[in-house]
């Protein structure tokens, strides 16, 4: 009975071993036959995996007119363990750098991995890769990586479109995406739509010969994947009206921003000084931008959506919209002026008075307007100032002020519609009146508008109440940009109340400050402003929407430190209309004269 008993533990234990053995030798062919990725592993000194990087989507205009497109470049890789017995003078002279330069890079790559490839010497030129690829066997651990750099056959926009740089380390550490020479979109419409532009990398596995020459692809590229090519962008913008203003634009400072007003589409857009955004593409990128940067123009600042000013005159409007609801103006009311010696707020020329609200706006009549804001803060319906004025502040952030609009432009700024809180820090809590902040009735105090604002506002007018978030991208490759994306944004006051604006805005460009710029068979609803510049010569404003009826563009012209609305905005600002709906300009001595002139 033992020795069976010990017969069948024998038996047990031969099974487990014979179990074991089978699986261990399972394991084996699947490691050694089957799965690979040691094997890969183990390979690393006689493979080379290439990361293949997708070319960035192309950009066009609304017309199909090329923006960006890209240009091959070579980066050179350095794999630091592999690097033996190199002549180091040749290789130095072929690069156009010092010994010096080469320890330094080395160093620099040793430090990051022994094992792994990193970048050595990033966008050397074709011609310079070409010479190099024919010596390419002498230099052991060393490999050329193709990419593309963007390029700008018609160098406009540069605000706009933005640029691309190489990553920093928070970008890799926030992004598992990206690697060390990695390119990202630092600015504009490259940063804002950086997922959809940059593609998808690809990788390529090279076995290498000992002389550091390519033998072929690893299993015949059986664990190649391919690089997809980044989405291609088609704007809004039209690229001859972009050009033209830029043109426009020349030896000034300030900003143009026209919106069709129907879709909330930017047709332009754009700052000036500007810059050829072909400075900061390639090796050159690095010294361009700090030559940029340091000019006292500040061609890098993006006026567009950076630049904060007090809106002067063409804000009016917007206190009279206020008056109009809140019922304490109407068509019927009239206020007196006594010209340059009215106070408190003192009017800039002589006209007729009283004047009802057309004939306000079309004169642009200080002391109406801050009669209209006194009575809006005075309002009997409610509690006091104090309530008045954050029912007033509810209106004017409501039409698009005081706030980020939330277009697909970057690093859009707010503005300032300043709150009863930052009124009551000042003067203390029940000790501020409408005398008080009397210079909002005017567009000037603590209010701070951008380009992008004002444009936004002339297509609420042109709508009679509404407008679409403004945004420059239509398409993004073969699928519109959803409709849902950019909202309809309603405004809290009536319609018909917009309807009385736009009668004072029509007269402004046929009787009033415009009168001088008419365009021909074109009916255009503007407003001039004059803004007080505590720095400087005060800067110029307009902002307008024509036609009149059905209107195709709405546009806000800046000029900084120019003076008078009327004599540079206005005229910049009808030429670009003209240009938009007509395709020409008839009226060629005031084209010479905007493109001619210099402010600085």
């Amino acid at each position: 009975m033992a020795n069976k008993s010990l017969a069948s533990r024998k038996q047990t234990v031969i099974t487990i071993f014979v179990v074991v053995g089978f699986i261990y030798l399972l394991r084996l062919f699947y490691l050694q036959v089957i799965d690979d990725s040691y094997t890969l592993s183990a390979n690393n000194n006689v493979l080379r995996y290439v990361t293949q990087y997708p070319a960035r989507g192309l950009i066009y205009d609304r017309n199909g007119k090329l923006l960006v497109y890209n240009e091959a470049v070579y980066d050179l890789m350095v794999l630091p363990r592999q690097v033996k017995d190199i002549d180091t003078l040749e290789f130095c002279r072929i690069l156009d750098i010092t010994p010096e330069g080469f320890r330094q890079r080395l160093r620099k790559a040793k430090d990051y991995s022994r094992y792994k490839p990193s970048l050595f010497e990033k966008q050397l030129s074709k011609e310079t890769y070409g010479y190099l690829e024919e010596k390419m066997y002498r230099f052991p651990g060393f490999f050329v990586q193709p990419r593309t750099l963007r390029k700008y056959p018609t160098p406009l926009g540069a605000h706009l479109l933005g640029y691309v740089g190489e990553v920093n380390q928070a970008m890799i550490d926030k992004n598992p995406y990206y690697k060390s020479g990695d390119y990202v979109g630092i600015s504009g419409i490259e940063k804002t739509y950086e997922e959809e532009l940059r593609g998808i990398k690809g990788i390529k596995i090279k076995m290498v010969d000992v002389h550091n020459r390519e033998v072929g692809s690893f299993q015949d590229g059986l664990h190649d994947t391919i690089a997809e090519m980044g989405k291609d962008l088609y704007l809004s913008i039209d690229a001859t009206l972009q050009e033209y203003g830029e043109r426009l634009m020349q030896g000034k400072m300030g900003s143009i921003v026209a919106i069709e007003p129907s879709t909330g589409e930017i047709l332009a857009f754009l700052s000036s000084p500007s810059y050829n955004p072909n400075l900061l593409v390639g090796r050159v990128r690095g010294k361009n931008f700090g030559l940029l940067l340091q000019d006292p123009v500040k061609p890098l600042l993006n006026r567009a959506l950076m630049g904060q000013y007090p809106p002067g005159s063409t804000f009016k409007m917007v206190n009279d919209l206020v008056g109009l609801q809140e019922g304490v103006l109407t068509t019927s009311t009239h206020y007196s002026c006594q010209g340059p010696g009215s106070t408190p707020i003192r009017c800039t020329h002589n006209h007729q008075s009283p004047l009802d609200v057309y004939t306000a706006i079309q004169q642009s009549c200080n002391p109406f307007h801050w009669q209209v804001y006194r009575s809006i803060l005075s309002n009997p319906r409610y509690k006091g100032t104090r309530e008045n004025y954050e029912i007033w502040r509810d209106h004017v952030m409501d039409m698009g002020f005081g706030h980020k609009l939330g277009s697909d432009t970057d690093a859009e700024l707010a503005g300032n519609i300043p709150s009863a809180e930052s009124f009551d820090a000042i003067y203390g809590k029940g000790r501020w009146t409408s005398m008080t902040v009397r210079s909002l009735s005017i567009g000037q105090g603590e209010i701070l508008t951008t380009p992008l604002q004002l444009a936004n506002y002339g297509a609420l007018l042109a709508n009679r109440g509404y407008y679409i978030v403004p945004h420059v991208v239509k398409q993004i490759g073969e699928k519109a940009v959803d409709e849902k994306k950019f909202k309809k944004v309603i405004s809290d006051i009536s319609p018909s109340h917009y309807e009385i604006i736009v009668e004072g805005m029509r007269q402004v460009a046929t009787l009033g400050t415009a009168r001088w710029y008419q365009i021909k068979d074109i009916t255009m609803c503007g407003k001039t402003g004059t803004a007080e510049n505590p720095h400087g010569k005060d800067h110029s404003l307009f902002m307008a929407f024509a036609p009149a009826d059905n209107p195709v563009i709405a546009i806000a012209v800046v000029v900084e430190n120019a003076g008078f609305g009327s004599t540079w905005a206005l005229p910049i600002a009808s030429l670009m209309i003209e240009k938009y709906i007509n395709g020409e300009v008839s009226r060629t001595q005031i084209e010479e004269d905007m493109i001619n002139k210099r402010l600085y």
